[in-house]
């Protein structure tokens, strides 16, 4: 199955806040398969799942804090089955300890029976922080291994960033790496930059991540030097290009 392409909304939350369904209209101008959401903006699970029905735009996934998955899981869950949403992602989590993070595992594996037994799959998304290591172990690893029911969105360039290689860690998990960030990193900073414009190997992640099972690649931008939705659309043409070379 060829991988599909989708963008993580927050690159472009300005505009999603001036005008959710506008913004979700160019996405699929764009060529954009599906989207990953990072909030709704006011919108029902019923409106939302219309208007992508109406643009044809499939859900790869959406990004739940821990907080709200903790307050309200039964609530999220109803509006995720809802609006058609196969993975619910925990976006971010930092603790100071090992034992922080070991608590959190549990946790996890309580909130993540709840969403399969939902019919639908949980995962973690990382930051470059847990890359750190806590007791001579990387704390990503820890997590996954402790949550094994658990999918890894691997988030390429906060893996690169922390200094770790990208394709074996993809590698490492393969299978269990259904949605991958897909980033660059510009040239004259550390900052992410458009798809394709930077100095990443974004066609040896897309080789790797596709060899891994990956169905969804996912851009995501989070610092810009021009209009967000201009360069989201280059980075959409960039990749499609990628992929369609593979």
């Amino acid at each position: 199955m060829k991988a599909k392409i989708a963008l993580q909304l927050w690159s472009v939350k300005e505009a999603c806040e001036d005008d959710f369904f506008g913004t979700l209209e160019k996405v699929a101008e764009m060529g954009y398969d599906g989207v990953e959401f990072a909030g709704y903006y006011g919108k029902s699970a019923s409106e939302i799942k219309a208007k992508l029905a109406e643009l044809g735009l499939e859900v790869a996934g959406s990004h739940i804090s821990k907080e709200e998955l903790q307050a309200n899981l039964e609530n999220v869950i109803l509006f995720e089955r809802e609006l058609g949403n196969k993975y619910i992602i925990c976006p971010y989590a930092d603790f100071d300890s090992k034992e922080g993070w070991l608590e959190f595992s549990v946790e996890l594996s309580n909130i993540g029976k709840a969403i399969r037994q939902s019919g639908m799959a949980f995962g973690y998304h990382n930051h470059a922080h847990e890359l750190e290591k806590l007791d001579g172990e990387i704390i990503l690893d820890n997590l996954l291994e402790n949550v094994p029911e658990m999918v890894a969105e691997l988030d390429t360039y906060w893996i690169e960033y922390a200094g770790v290689g990208v394709i074996p860690f993809i590698e490492k998990y393969r299978n269990r790496v259904p949605l991958i960030h897909i980033k660059d990193k510009a040239k004259t900073n550390k900052e992410s930059t458009i798809i394709g414009e930077g100095i990443l190997d974004v066609p040896g992640y897309v080789k790797t991540a596709l060899n891994a099972g990956t169905e969804w690649l996912i851009i995501e931008q989070e610092a810009f030097v021009e209009d967000p939705l201009t360069s989201v659309a280059k980075g959409y043409t960039y990749l499609a290009n990628v992929l369609e070379e593979k």
